[in-house]
């Protein structure tokens, strides 16, 4: 595996336990991983944390064995959330993923964010970009309103119908 190679499976093992994925298969060319994550226990995550560390190393297209692991669940929130709060999440658009590729936060590197938290917005405004296949997929906001919430971080993977954005109607 070339270095572009090892640095795109830990990227895809990352966003794997992020994303609690339980079990993921990759072929390409002579390269076949299966990465399938169990119950959790503190020697497997110190195995996997050890084995994305010595990934860079490999340099074989031979398949990658994983141990099985699974990411902890994430916090439950505190029951004492105000009903004001949720009231206000509720009335919130949430923009979603219409395709599977990289959400980018600008239309190039070193250049400015398409929009910001707290940044007004119209319908058809264009919001990020998502790269499917090597295109560049322009997302337009389906509502007018304020940004109030960003889900997802520039360079990470997305699903279809994952959050991207919370728009608050005007």
């Amino acid at each position: 595996m070339n270095p572009e190679e090892m640095k795109e499976l830990k990227e895809l093992i990352e966003f794997l336990k992020e994303n609690k994925i339980g079990e993921f298969d990759l072929e390409r060319g002579e390269l076949k991983v299966r990465i399938k994550f169990a119950q959790e226990s503190a020697t497997d995550l110190a195995s996997l944390n050890r084995l994305l560390a010595a990934l860079p190393a490999a340099s074989t297209a031979a398949p990658v064995a994983l141990p099985a692991v699974q990411a902890a669940a994430a916090p439950v929130p505190a029951a004492e959330s105000s009903a004001a709060a949720e009231s206000d999440d509720a009335s919130l658009h949430i923009v979603k993923s219409p395709i599977v590729g990289t959400f980018y936060e600008s239309p190039s590197p070193g250049t400015s964010a398409f929009v910001k938290i707290g940044d007004q917005v119209e319908q058809g405004q264009v919001l990020c970009i998502i790269e499917a296949m090597k295109l560049m997929n322009e997302i337009e906001s389906d509502a007018s309103g304020e940004i109030v919430k960003r889900f997802v971080q520039n360079g990470q993977p997305v699903e279809y119908g994952q959050q991207l954005f919370a728009v608050r109607p005007l």
